[in-house]
């Protein structure tokens, strides 16, 4: 993760759009991470049994290799918003596929990521009143730590991290949707986050010797 800072994706960005294949398939891989958890958090939970966000994130990934020569922004906050786009987009693609078993909370659908530590650079589309440049090169740094971090844990791990803090669910909800007690939701969401800070720490110290 030390070579994935927001310093080199635009280095790659900028070398990719110049033709440059080898930077291209490096800015692609250093943002698979981030591309599969913003998958997780689109996909619909229903519909996770039917669609793995793996496989939404590679064809997301795979997509937006074959247009990339469509990509008209230049800096990595577009990138990623870009990137987003195009995994929200088969996102809802496959939510119609599967419309008659998997409705959404409505009152969730927006405020996905909303209130979650981890939720600020996500959102990165450049604004008229907003953060700061350093500011949102910071968020990126952190969100790409974050996926990356995410990536590192187990299934169950995602799953109620994703269930707690991307889809602000209380435990009594997370217990059901795991088909576990309350309780054990808790203590398991307790070892995750001890894993996640371990994970971030470690990336972050990479980051900073790099």
């Amino acid at each position: 993760m030390s070579k994935n800072s927001s310093s080199q994706i635009a280095n790659w960005l900028e070398l990719a759009q110049q033709g440059d294949v080898v930077a291209r398939d490096q800015l692609f891989g250093a943002c698979r991470s981030f591309v599969t958890v913003a998958a997780r958090v689109h996909l619909q939970r229903r519909l996770q049994s039917k669609v793995d966000a793996s496989d939404l994130a590679q064809q997301s990934l795979l997509e937006a290799h074959r247009g990339f020569d469509r990509f008209a922004g230049q800096s990595p906050q577009e990138w990623f918003g870009w990137l987003k786009q195009i995994v929200a987009h088969n996102a809802a693609d496959v939510a119609k596929q599967y419309r008659g078993t998997a409705k959404r909370d409505a009152g969730r659908e927006v405020a996905l990521m909303a209130d979650s530590a981890a939720s600020a650079a996500w959102d990165l589309t450049p604004a008229d009143r907003g953060p700061s440049p350093s500011q949102v090169v910071v968020g990126m740094e952190q969100e790409l730590l974050m996926a990356a971090a995410m990536e590192q844990l187990s299934e169950d791990y995602r799953e109620v991290l994703t269930l707690r803090h991307l889809e602000r669910l209380p435990f009594n909800e997370v217990a059901e949707r795991m088909g576990r007690t309350r309780g054990a939701c808790q203590m398991l969401w307790q070892r995750a986050m001890e894993q996640l800070k371990m994970q971030l720490t470690t990336a972050s110290q990479e980051s900073t010797h790099s």
